[in-house]
């Protein structure tokens, strides 16, 4: 007799990009999930296939309120993700980062679950290292634009790193880079889905500074396989999952531009305040730690999520 406990999965902001693609994992897993969102950013088309399944639940919920639930493991994702979203209320944006995190580092605390928190690259702000490892300090602009989702993260970190240390807390870190797939919005704001929708529609690329600026872009599914890794392992640290691969913001726009539609034009902007120069993760801790690396190439995962926006775009 198999007398092993199914562990319920609590997934915030389980109806966003990262989270719903995280929840179709974890469903076809035969895990026990519930998404758990305030549908800001997230969608309920994203998980509207997993609604009336026995192992499903969601609960529409912010998670600057606490809530009380019985959980075994708590992957906490909620906070809106790109520029456009997250300036567009910066004080509830750093409340989400704190406060969410605080209530979700209680929850964990009083079931006793492990907890995986969110993190980004973005707590590198403009970094003067590159590539960047987990051990650097990064450059980040405290009062920008952007700081309520830098500073949000690097102050949830902080509160994962303290509950560890004085409730011994099961915590795990992921700093997640640039990441693209099926499930972004179409007014997602990020330089590939803006490529994509732009071309799709017939309309010129817009490109932002001189478009040299340096990106890294892992493929969904590689950094949800990243995610779990990280999960069901014994490592507690900040670890980076991210593709290594570097392009300009050119040569982004010139390959979407041939695979889609090559009479498009590009049309330059100004540089939006505190946007990196550059971003690229060192992964040598996640080989060594998690055995992960990025498997989809960089065409493969751009031909499907092509395909996830045409699709979207018809109806």
């Amino acid at each position: 007799m198999n007398s092993k406990k199914i562990k319920i999965n609590l997934v915030t902001g389980g109806a966003g990009f990262l989270g719903s693609n995280l929840i179709n994992k974890l469903m076809k897993n035969n895990e026990i999930v519930i998404c758990l969102d305030n549908l800001f950013t997230g969608d309920i088309d994203n998980i509207k296939q997993w609604i009336n399944h026995p192992n499903f639940d969601f609960i529409e919920h912010d998670v600057i309120d606490p809530i009380e639930i019985n959980v075994d493991r708590i992957w906490h994702l909620a906070c809106p993700a790109s520029p456009i979203h997250y300036q567009i209320n910066p004080i509830k944006t750093s409340k989400t980062s704190f406060l969410g995190t605080y209530n979700m580092l209680g929850l964990a605390k009083k079931n006793k679950a492990r907890i995986l928190l969110a993190s980004t690259s973005e707590i590198y702000g403009d970094p003067e290292v590159n590539p960047q490892p987990e051990n650097y300090n990064g450059s980040v602009n405290t009062t920008g634009i952007r700081s309520c989702y830098d500073e949000g993260k690097r102050i949830a970190e902080t509160l994962c790193s303290d509950y560890k240390r004085i409730h011994n807390l099961d915590i795990r870190i992921i700093r997640i880079f640039n990441t693209f797939g099926p499930k972004m919005q179409i007014n997602d704001g990020r330089v590939i889905s803006n490529f994509i929708v732009q071309a799709l529609k017939g309309l010129p690329l817009t490109i932002y500074g001189d478009g040299k600026q340096i990106r890294s872009f892992c493929y969904v599914d590689d950094l949800i396989k990243g995610m779990i890794k990280l999960m069901e392992s014994n490592f507690s640290e900040p670890i980076n999952i991210g593709n290594p691969k570097q392009f300009t913001i050119l040569e982004i726009a010139k390959i979407i531009k041939e695979t889609i539609n090559p009479d498009l034009k590009f049309i330059y902007k100004s540089l939006p305040q505190d946007d990196p120069i550059q971003r690229q993760p060192d992964i040598q801790k996640a080989i060594k730690e998690l055995k992960w690396h990025p498997e989809t190439d960089f065409e493969d995962g751009l031909n499907l999520t092509i395909k996830w926006f045409s699709e979207i775009l018809k109806k």
